[in-house]
């Protein structure tokens, strides 16, 4: 087994208490599938008529799960969602297709669920078979065994380089009815936006159509974990799914149909902050990181071009070495913006580190003090802002330096 990796200096202190969601309950089990000795597979179990909506990899190497999922979320009902650690199932040819169809057979068998409602998704190495017997000999006890608790033991099971699982929880009403919003997620590497090697799943109880959530989901994943990156690569196998039960409909909460119902305007602010936790906390799980990094794009030519920008800063490695050395080297900034190929003017250019103005109008700022920006720097939050001085365009990204640790994590990842 893997030598587990000492939990990251930027870890919550404590994990929330997350409510008992109706509708859904958990297990997790030890299958072997890479490491012996640890929780590697977790099962959700989800009650009949449960919603369901996603979004994936735009990898276009998608692993065999990603191909699955995207398949059978065109029903919009789930039954059942089994995940697996230590095997991502991807690059696998012909086998990785046979495998996912037995994954879900054995599952449909030990659930009493239709394979087309059995969902999955597999992380871990990518280009090895993964021998899904294995889920035989655990899928059946885990049916029997689960639990509307335990989402954070599930967390836990689908980790791979995490040193720490990843969960949140929120609370929202519908006309007036209060319902909870539960999500869990893995990610540490191979982190970059339009989803990463994360794996996240969001359960709720509120009664809400298929169509409503994916159009909810899709929108708010664009300021949470696609403005996120831990070192510019997408994996093979993002997988994002939001389960809606509709069990609160028991306590007087409406149907929602549609998206643009204004009943569901507290949901989608719950959603959104529920998804920001979930995903910074990705990010404060980065391979070996130490800096905790919020880049601010401003006055730019448009949102997107904002974004762009950020992720230019976000996604160099001299701007995050530096920042691992503690180094206020604004210059790797200001070539950052530069090439991210979006219009830019050198002459109205202005950078700060926290709430130091470092540079200004194509020059270091008058007011700067090397003293005073270093010991910032020394901090485990940086906050990056950038005012590119020509339109009204903004966004927001997270990421975090890079460090000596992460060449080893990745050098000794399938050793």
């Amino acid at each position: 087994m893997a030598k587990a990796s000492p939990i990251s200096p930027l870890a919550p202190k404590s994990y929330p208490e997350c409510p008992e969601i109706e509708g859904v309950r958990f297990a997790t089990a030890a299958a072997g599938i890479r490491y012996a000795g640890r929780t590697d597979v977790m099962l959700a179990l989800l009650d009949k008529g449960t919603q369901v909506a996603g979004v994936f990899t735009t990898s276009k190497c998608p692993s065999a799960p990603v191909d699955w999922c995207r398949t059978k979320l065109k029903g919009g009902q789930a039954r059942a969602l089994v995940v697996n650690s230590g095997n991502a199932n991807a690059f696998t040819g012909r086998s990785g297709v046979s495998a996912t169809q037995l994954t879900a057979q054995i599952a449909a068998k030990a659930t009493g669920a239709p394979p087309s409602e059995i969902f999955l998704a597999s992380t871990g190495v990518i280009g090895e078979p993964l021998d899904a017997s294995k889920f035989d000999a655990v899928l059946a006890d885990m049916a029997k065994s689960a639990m509307p608790g335990g989402i954070l033991d599930a967390a836990r099971a689908i980790m791979t380089t995490d040193t720490y699982p990843k969960i949140a929880t929120m609370r929202a009403r519908i006309d007036g009815v209060e319902v909870t919003i539960n999500g869990m997620a893995k990610g540490a590497g191979m982190i970059a936006p339009d989803m990463a090697t994360m794996l996240s799943f969001v359960f709720t109880d509120a009664s809400i159509d298929a169509a409503a959530l994916q159009a909810m989901l899709s929108k708010s994943v664009a300021a949470s974990f696609n403005s996120i990156t831990v070192d510019s690569d997408t994996s093979t196998s993002d997988t994002l799914m939001l389960f809606a039960t509709g069990a609160a409909a028991k306590r007087g909460a409406p149907h929602i149909a549609t998206a643009g119902d204004e009943r569901l305007t507290g949901f989608k602010r719950a959603l959104d902050i529920l998804l920001l936790d979930l995903a910074q906390q990705v990010v404060r799980d980065g391979e070996g990181c130490r800096k905790f990094v919020e880049i601010s794009v401003e006055g730019a030519a448009s949102p997107a071009a904002a974004k762009r920008i950020a992720m230019s800063i976000a996604n160099s490695p001299l701007v995050k070495t530096a920042i691992a050395g503690e180094d206020a080297n604004w210059g790797r900034v200001v070539a950052a913006v530069g090439k991210a190929g979006e219009k830019a003017d050198r002459d109205k250019l202005a950078i700060w580190f926290g709430d130091f103005r470092v540079a200004h109008k194509g020059l270091r700022d008058q007011t700067y003090d090397e003293a005073k920006v270093s010991a910032y720097m020394k901090g485990e939050k940086i906050d990056m802002r950038v005012d590119v001085g020509i339109g009204k365009g903004e966004w927001t990204v997270w990421t975090c330096d890079l460090t000596k640790e992460y060449i080893a994590i990745n050098g000794d990842y399938r050793s």
